[in-house]
């Protein structure tokens, strides 16, 4: 039996999509629909039920997942043994809810590899909950999340139920990220009030430990105009197109900000003070590598913290 096929199936559940799971994984659709129904065949039961919103497990899809994951996690385990003996193999993997400062770490880090050895990198962006899934079922062996701390308890208490431990990289308040040609730039004193006639950006619904599903990790600021865009590049994009546009956001790097014709202000506003939490399973042993991105992660929120 593949059990690459098993990486296949967690996708799919995950996504809830066979196209989206396809791209995720850098795979045509039909090879990937293909690989679901001979893992099917094999094992002699359906593992998903196909309708017209996508795909879900079945009773016995759920079980055989659970059972997927707990193989896979085997796997990565017995993968590290041999990677401790063998340093040849640069193996990391690393899931984040966020881009920012972190993208510029992931960079220097990569550029910093020996190409003369072989190299394994994972990375991947879902929400703050999916991230600490990943990382909980052995998927990822490091995660990066943003939490606001208005809800730093239900994030804490979830992750302890996840037999997670957690490391506090930092504590910012989000500014406006904006055009150079917006209106809002000429404001001396931004409050919540003065953005009443712009449109929001945002990367999209991200759910909170215990709450609602569709809780925003947002401030609040009841408006009614959004636009929501999970791709970074993107939305800076729109932002430096569109003046009549904003995002909140952490500091974000200099060099950024100067190749976009976009900038930073202050706004006083409610609720505004936010974590990054780096988050690995309770007894995960860190690798070398893992060392060295951290110490790039730090040395990168540096520098935006105190610019």
């Amino acid at each position: 039996m593949n059990t690459l096929y098993f990486k296949y199936a967690i996708e799919v559940e995950q996504t809830g999509s066979i196209t989206q799971a396809a791209e995720n994984l850098f795979m045509a659709q039909p090879n990937l629909s293909k690989a679901i129904k001979e893992l099917e065949d094999t094992l002699g039961i359906t593992i998903f039920e196909r309708n017209s919103k996508g795909v879900i497990p079945t009773k016995k899809g759920i079980e055989f997942l659970k059972y997927a994951k707990n193989v896979l996690r085997q796997i990565n385990k017995m993968e590290a043994l041999a990677i401790d003996e063998n340093d040849q193999k640069q193996s990391f993997r690393l899931v984040i809810s966020k881009e920012s400062y972190v993208v510029d770490a992931l960079v220097q880090f990569i550029a910093e590899l020996d190409f003369k050895k072989e190299i394994e990198i994972y990375v991947k962006k879902l929400s703050g909950v999916e991230a600490i899934t990943a990382v909980n079922e052995g998927i990822f062996d490091l995660g990066l999340i943003e939490c606001q701390a208005n809800y730093e308890t239900y994030f804490r208490d979830y992750l302890q139920e996840k037999n997670i431990s957690y490391d506090l990289i930092w504590e910012f308040k989000k500014t406006l990220l904006i055009s150079k040609d917006s209106p809002l730039v000429q404001e001396r004193n931004l409050a919540e009030s003065t953005l009443s006639h712009y449109t929001e950006i945002l990367t999209g619904k991200n759910s909170i430990p215990y709450l609602s599903v569709n809780h925003e990790l947002k401030i609040d600021n009841q408006l009614n105009k959004k636009i929501y865009i999970t791709e970074q590049q993107t939305q800076l994009d729109v932002l430096s197109a569109v003046p009549q546009t904003y995002m909140w956001e952490g500091p974000i790097a200099e060099n950024v900000l100067c190749s976009r014709d976009l900038v930073q202000r202050y706004c006083d506003v409610p609720n505004n003070s936010y974590k990054d939490l780096l988050i690995y399973s309770k007894g995960y042993k860190f690798s070398q590598l893992d060392k060295k991105f951290i110490d790039k992660l730090y040395a990168k929120k540096n520098k935006v913290a105190y610019k």
